[in-house]
C-alpha cells in the first residue's frame, strides 16, 4: 500500500477573533474561522465570486500565538492538514465537521489594528529613562 498526504494551504481573512480553551490536560487549542475568495469570468461575461469558509484549528504553541496575534479580518497564510470530527449532538443525531489542523501559520498583510494601537499606548522611552543618573 503507498503512501498518502493530506496537506491543505490557503490564504484568507480571519472571519472572527481566535478563540483559546485549554484540554483536561492542560494542553492549549485554539480555533477561528478563514474565508478564501475565488474570482472567475462565466459564460456570459459576467465576472463571478465565492467564498470559502474553514475551520482552523491550531494546537500547543502555535495556538497561543495564535490567540496572541491573530484578529478578526486580518489576511493569514495557514498550512496544515483536513481532519474530520464526528460526535452525536443532545437529540442522538451523528454530526460531523471538518477542519484545518494548522501546523504552520504565517500573518500576511501587514500588522493588525490591535498591535498598532497597543504600541501606540506604550510611552516613549528617553535617554533619561536609560541612565538613572
Amino acid at each position: 500500500m503507498g503512501r498518502g498526504l493530506n496537506k491543505v494551504m490557503i490564504i484568507g481573512h480571519l472571519g472572527r477573533d481566535p478563540e483559546m480553551r485549554y484540554t483536561p490536560s492542560g494542553r492549549p487549542v485554539t480555533s477561528f474561522s478563514v474565508a478564501t475568495t475565488r474570482g472567475w469570468t462565466n459564460a456570459e461575461g459576467e465576472r463571478r465570486e465565492e467564498t470559502e469558509w474553514f475551520n482552523v484549528v491550531a494546537w500547543g504553541g502555535l495556538a497561543e500565538i495564535c490567540k496572541q496575534y491573530l484578529r478578526k479580518g486580518q489576511q493569514v497564510y495557514i498550512e496544515g492538514r483536513l481532519q474530520t470530527r464526528g460526535w452525536e449532538d443532545a437529540e442522538g443525531k451523528r454530526r460531523f465537521r471538518t477542519e484545518l489542523v494548522a501546523q504552520e501559520m504565517i500573518m500576511l498583510g501587514g500588522r493588525p489594528p490591535a498591535a498598532v494601537e497597543e504600541e501606540a499606548a506604550q510611552p516613549e522611552e528617553t535617554e533619561a529613562d536609560e541612565f538613572p543618573f
